[in-house]
């Protein structure tokens, strides 16, 4: 069974902590070791971001990481080689997030290859048209054994949504806002709103929740209402200001406990 399908079946009431970094910062050489890391420290999934030129959907945190990252020298390629190498330490789900234009540049066959080949069982691609998703990447991935993860916006519409539940697998990235990412400090009564509607949709795939969760209302908000949150910008920046990943998980690890 894919590793993301097995963690949703076996996680009973546990709600689920997933943190994103992007591979490549804030040095080159540390993507294993933050990933070693956060396994080891009780995180339950880990999206590992490609660094990309137009990150369109990411705030500041984020793009300055993925400018930091291609300054390095990261690469798909080195990514890959790097994820490979700890392939047989890593027993949780890793999910890598990136950009459609240098996966096609890749080639979608290779990149989908070398994501079994690194341990890696699904994907994230925020710019994929889901037309585009259904004929072009779903077949491939289909055949690799690997989950395509979709996002959802507070704008986007019923019929869509069920729809995207009807021909994924996985989980579903609800976004918390239709904003960039970033952390923010509580979610307004509209967003949970918002939240309270799509749990009351009885969706087929449970649902992770996304963008702005930094601290102890935000996360409780986002689980309440969801199978777990993910964090991404808050632990970026502690990573850059630390970096040391444990240095940074015990930080983080405060800010949502306060």
């Amino acid at each position: 069974m894919n590793k993301i399908n097995q963690l949703f079946a076996q996680r009973g009431d546990r709600k689920l902590l997933s943190l994103y970094f992007c591979a490549g910062a804030p040095v080159l050489d540390a993507t294993a070791d933050v990933i070693i890391t956060l396994q080891r420290r009780g995180i339950d999934m880990i999206e590992v971001g490609i660094p990309f030129s137009d990150p369109m959907a990411d705030g500041p945190v984020i793009q300055d990481a993925a400018t930091k990252a291609l300054k390095n020298g990261m690469t798909l390629s080195t990514l890959f080689a790097q994820l490979q190498s700890i392939r047989q330490q890593v027993t949780i789900p890793l999910v890598l997030m990136g950009y459609l234009n240098p996966i096609l540049q890749y080639g979608i066959d290779s990149f989908c290859q070398s994501c079994v080949e690194s341990g890696v069982s699904g994907m994230i691609i925020p710019d994929l048209p889901f037309k585009d998703y259904m004929e072009m990447v779903k077949p491939v991935a289909d055949r690799y054994d690997l989950r395509v993860i979709m996002l959802i916006t507070p704008e986007t519409s019923e019929e869509r949504i069920r729809f995207i539940d009807e021909h994924t697998s996985g989980f579903i990235y609800m976004v918390s806002s239709a904003a960039i990412t970033g952390a923010q400090k509580s979610f307004d009564e509209q967003k949970q709103d918002y939240f309270r509607r799509i749990d009351d949709m009885q969706l087929a795939n449970p649902r992770m929740i996304g963008f702005g969760i930094s601290n102890r209302q935000t996360l409780e908000s986002a689980q309440a209402h969801a199978a777990g949150a993910i964090i991404g910008s808050k632990f970026v920046s502690l990573l850059d200001e630390e970096g040391n990943a444990d240095a940074a998980l015990d930080r983080l690890f405060e800010a949502l406990s306060s």
